[in-house]
């Protein structure tokens, strides 16, 4: 005995039971991108694009103004088509640009019917919706991303010179400045805008094959004008199996992914109990814990960051589209590139206001310098003092002298004076003024390079290297400052000039 075959027609409850209303994914939910990306806005584009079709097909003769008029009109009563029928309809096809034609010729005038969608295919309908939805989109993006980095060259410039420990593969390496930080995840932001705002957005047209043939002689015009109704870019062929817009798309998307996760990486650790070097201006709370505020933010960002590429590398793999148009490739893109839209724009949002109240510690970061006892500018002390004992007797004196600190919990300086190399000479060693950051002491190496193995100036000048000085950490910042400036200077990149609109559109009849 068989099962029945299941109910398969809409009800309240099925399709409540059905709905998707962001539970799961608190980086997107309420934000402009997840209405923008919804059932309800990929249903306005489609019918965008079949009423743009027809416009661009009367301004070329090859339909009525009547016609393209009636179609219109249709289409703008979004109310009249049902998303859920829809959905449920075009498991039939594989598509549901197919039962929307239906719905869309049902709804004009019968004399005005065959105008619907004439000589195009679902595809070109379908991928040029999903353009129109990536375009408005990437418009609220990068407003979000132009405050981003707007707000972090703020922050930047504020604490150009602001000293913090500088880590590597998790240690402390060398002092940095939290402004140098803040223009590095500001120089990410404009990357990601700058490649998001230059891509290549355009219309699907290509009729069956990709060949225009049931538009006749007009077809390529049709398809330039086709791009202008909409405001998207114009194709140079029919891209059915040629998806370097998606594929470029998604890799943008994973760009600023990456971009706000950098940032988020390291509010995250800057942001623990023990570091307590910056702070979301708001922190998220606790089911168990009153005291937690959690950078929530943050973290959200980071999950973003985490999915886009795996999104990304779907849309990549689609690329291998066998024939003229491929069966499955196709398809395999809908949801990976909803999805890395609201997660890409969800994650701007986010960065927008953990930006805005993020808050810099200044005296954790000066205090953290010293946690090392000296190590932090180890670097410092063997570049001076190899002038004087040569490089190879100056590192084996730091190093040495570092490991006893750490073994027996005292300051650089005091292991230093152990040495059997420095003890004499620190004993007599003068008091020396602390060496600018501009101008070299005068046991700084001359202008040609000392040797690796024999040291450039008589061993007794050892005792003029200031070691009390050098071990001052705020003072080895480098050209922290002045790449912070240079970082700065970039502006983001000048918008690339888009598709003229269809009042200024030239004659294109053929």
């Amino acid at each position: 005995m068989t099962s029945p075959e299941p109910n398969r027609e809409p009800t309240p409850e099925s399709a409540m039971d059905a709905a998707d209303l962001g539970l799961l994914n608190p980086v997107g939910v309420g934000s402009p991108a997840a209405a923008l990306t919804g059932d309800p806005a990929f249903l306005r584009a489609m019918l965008e694009a079949e009423a743009a079709l027809t416009r661009a097909q009367a301004a070329l003769g090859v339909v009525s103004a009547d016609a393209a008029d009636a179609v219109a009109q249709a289409a703008a009563r979004r109310q009249d088509f049902d998303v859920r029928s829809l959905a449920l309809r075009a498991q039939a096809g594989g598509n549901p640009v197919i039962p929307l034609v239906a719905d869309l010729r049902a709804a004009v005038p019968a004399q005005h019917a065959d105008a619907v969608h004439r000589g195009a295919t679902s595809q070109d309908i379908l991928d040029t919706a999903t353009m129109l939805v990536a375009a408005r989109v990437r418009s609220v993006l990068r407003a979000d991303l132009d405050r981003i980095a707007d707000r972090l060259a703020v922050l930047a410039a504020e604490h150009r010179a602001t000293p913090m420990p500088g880590r590597t593969l998790t240690q402390h390496a060398v002092p940095t400045s939290f402004g140098l930080k803040a223009a590095g995840w500001r120089s990410l932001v404009l990357d990601a805008r700058d490649r998001l705002a230059a891509l290549c957005l355009p219309a699907q047209l290509g009729g069956a094959a990709g060949t225009l043939a049931a538009f006749g002689p007009a077809g390529p015009a049709l398809a330039d004008r086709f791009a202008d109704e909409l405001g998207l870019d114009r194709p140079s062929l029919p891209w059915h199996v040629l998806r370097t817009p998606v594929a470029e798309l998604g890799a943008s998307l994973a760009l600023v992914g990456g971009a706000l996760g950098k940032l988020a990486a390291d509010v995250l650790v800057l942001s623990r109990t023990e570091i307590g070097e910056l702070a979301e201006g708001s922190g998220g709370g606790s089911s168990a814990m009153p005291h937690k505020a959690n950078p929530v933010r943050a973290a959200l960002i980071a999950s973003a960051a985490r999915q886009l590429p795996a999104l990304a590398s779907v849309l990549f793999s689609a690329m291998t589209a066998e024939d003229e148009r491929p069966a499955g490739a196709w398809h395999a893109e809908w949801q990976p590139l909803r999805e890395a839209l609201r997660l890409a724009a969800g994650a701007a949002a986010h960065a927008v206001a953990l930006v805005d109240g993020l808050h810099a510690d200044t005296a954790r970061m000066r205090a953290h310098l010293d946690l090392t006892r000296g190590l932090i500018v180890s670097e410092r002390l063997l570049d001076a003092l190899a002038p004087a004992l040569g490089r190879g007797t100056a590192r084996a004196v730091v190093t040495a002298a570092s490991r006893e600190a750490v073994a027996d919990g005292v300051e650089l300086g005091t292991a230093l004076a152990r040495q059997p190399e420095l003890a004499a000479r620190s004993e007599a060693a003068p008091p020396q003024a602390a060496p600018s950051e501009s101008a070299p002491s005068e046991s700084a190496p001359s202008e040609s390079a000392p040797s690796e193995s024999a040291p450039t100036a008589d061993a007794a000048d050892a005792h003029a290297v200031p070691i009390p000085a050098l071990l001052d950490p705020t003072g080895y910042l480098g050209a922290a400052p002045e790449l912070t400036d240079r970082a700065l200077r970039r502006q983001p990149a000048p918008d690339e000039p888009r598709p003229v609109r269809p009042d200024q559109h030239q004659d294109l009849s053929p």
